[in-house]
């Protein structure tokens, strides 16, 4: 049971621990193992059959459009090639523990002269998994319990629950995963969650339950997610000094909104790139599907990596967005732009930038900010090809505004406002890189540019997080 077979030139590969012909099998002189060698090497050669052993609850047509390349390669290394390919694509599908892979010689009345057989034994993953692990946001840890039921149908589809408990945020929620088979990269997801977060800079505590479903596809060199959400917004006061401005937001509302995300990311990482370039634009709607939060919100991110002399990189970040209510309701203290901590606009205490009232910030319509950074190996390099090269110098410069806009004046009087009282802020520090889950900072800053009301932070600062200006 669970073996597909194909003789067609149509489907079926991966790399394993066998690839090639055994010499002990061969009984000629050496030198006919030479040309037997040539041949298959150099010469063309057919994939006769397929095989997949070891499936249990798994549909074989799933597969059959993950390996089929293998049946194009035209030598041994190609089909080497082609093996090593389907293996990767296997495993991606997140349904099997162990994918291996043995290439022999066809056997039996009509094998060819020149026909392989190439076998697939994979392992699959059990009924339900569970996980604990910690994750870093921006500032934040947390720790996070999941249970997964993996391959629910056959066909890669994913049921997970998670339940995440952290310094500032608890969230628990339930998801369904389904890919496109032959298409990974096309996918659908349904998602229910609730999620408790404080915000003290504000002085608020909001509570969201909500249902969204995403789609997300790739369209030539880019990655994009339409997405629809409706979720029903409870905020309250954190302390009973939050000031009037934040009363006003108490309450009950209900957001629907329509989004759409465009990536391009060329990074060799996410998380400490030393070469590369990353452009990320958004747009979401609100009101039109419903709901009592109505506006238009868009923002974008770029980065640019430059790998320079002796192992230094050269990083540059541009972020912006604007914020339009729509209609005669004034935007929501949840759906506002907020700026300044160790992630952002370092020298800044988090979030604690642009409009306030009391001490609580309120964020803002409109921002923009701007850094670049040049990341160097430690002095003398010490560990160098071990733990040391975890460890990078940094030297920084940040700037950026955050105000909200009077959209009856015109975007030439937005771009003058969002252009003056610009905070900056310079500065050197150490940066450790977590793998490629997360990284800290530890930064002396010397915050420049401050307005009445900023709350900023000279000298050390400390940063962790996964997404950094």
């Amino acid at each position: 049971m669970g073996t597909v077979h194909a003789r067609s030139l149509d489907p079926l590969p991966m790399h394993g621990p066998e690839l090639g012909v055994h010499a002990d099998d061969i009984e000629t002189p050496e030198i006919e193992q030479e040309t037997k060698q040539e041949v298959l090497e150099n010469k063309d050669v057919i994939v006769q059959r397929v095989h997949i052993d070891g499936l249990g609850k798994t549909k074989e047509d799933l597969l059959t459009y993950e390996i089929s390349g293998v049946f194009r390669a035209k030598n041994l290394l190609d089909v080497m090639k082609r093996s090593h390919e389907a293996r990767q694509r296997l495993l991606r599908l997140g349904i099997f523990r162990k994918v291996e892979v043995v290439i022999d010689t066809s056997q039996g009345a009509d094998a060819l002269p020149n026909g392989l057989d190439v076998t697939f034994e994979v392992t699959e993953l059990r009924r339900m998994t569970g996980s604990y692990n910690t994750m870093v946001g921006n500032n934040e840890g947390s720790m996070v319990l999941g249970l997964k039921l993996p391959n629910v149908f056959g066909r890669a589809e994913k049921l997970t629950f998670q339940f995440s408990y952290g310094t500032k945020e608890t969230s628990y929620g339930l998801s369904f995963f389904k890919p496109q088979p032959g298409h990974f990269e096309r996918n659908f997801s349904v998602n229910l969650y609730k999620v408790t977060g404080q915000f003290p800079w504000s002085s608020l505590r909001e509570t969201d339950r909500g249902i969204s479903t995403e789609f997300s596809f790739p369209v030539w060199r880019t990655n994009h997610t339409l997405k629809w959400e409706g979720v029903w917004r409870e905020l309250g006061c954190l302390a009973r000094t939050a000031s009037f401005a934040v009363r006003e937001e108490s309450g009950h509302s209900l957001k629907s909104s329509l989004s759409h995300s465009m990536v391009i990311d060329t990074r060799n990482s996410s998380i400490l790139p030393k070469k590369g370039a990353l452009l990320k634009i958004h747009q979401e709607l609100a009101g039109y599907t419903g709901g009592d939060a109505s506006f238009l919100k868009e923002d974008f991110e770029i980065q640019v990596n430059r790998r320079l002399y002796w192992d230094a990189v050269l990083s540059a970040s541009l972020w912006g967005g604007v914020l339009l209510p729509l209609g005669n309701k004034p935007s929501c203290i949840s759906d506002r732009f907020y700026l300044g901590g160790p992630t952002s606009v370092r020298g800044f205490s988090m979030y604690s930038m642009g409009p306030q009232s009391d001490g609580d910030y309120l964020g803002g319509e409109g921002y923009w900010a701007g850094g670049l950074h040049l990341y160097t190996p430690l002095p003398f390099r010490p560990g160098r090809g071990s733990f040391g090269d975890l460890f990078r110098t940094h030297f920084f410069l940040n700037a950026g505004n955050l105000c909200n806009l009077n959209y009856s004046e015109g975007p030439q009087a937005h771009f003058k406002k969002l252009a003056s009282c610009i905070r900056w802020s310079y500065g050197a520090g150490i940066l450790l890189r977590l793998g490629n889950i997360a990284r800290l900072e530890l930064n002396y800053c010397i915050p420049m540019g401050v307005q009445s009301g900023d709350r900023i932070c000279d000298g050390v600062q400390f940063g962790a997080g996964i997404r950094f200006l």
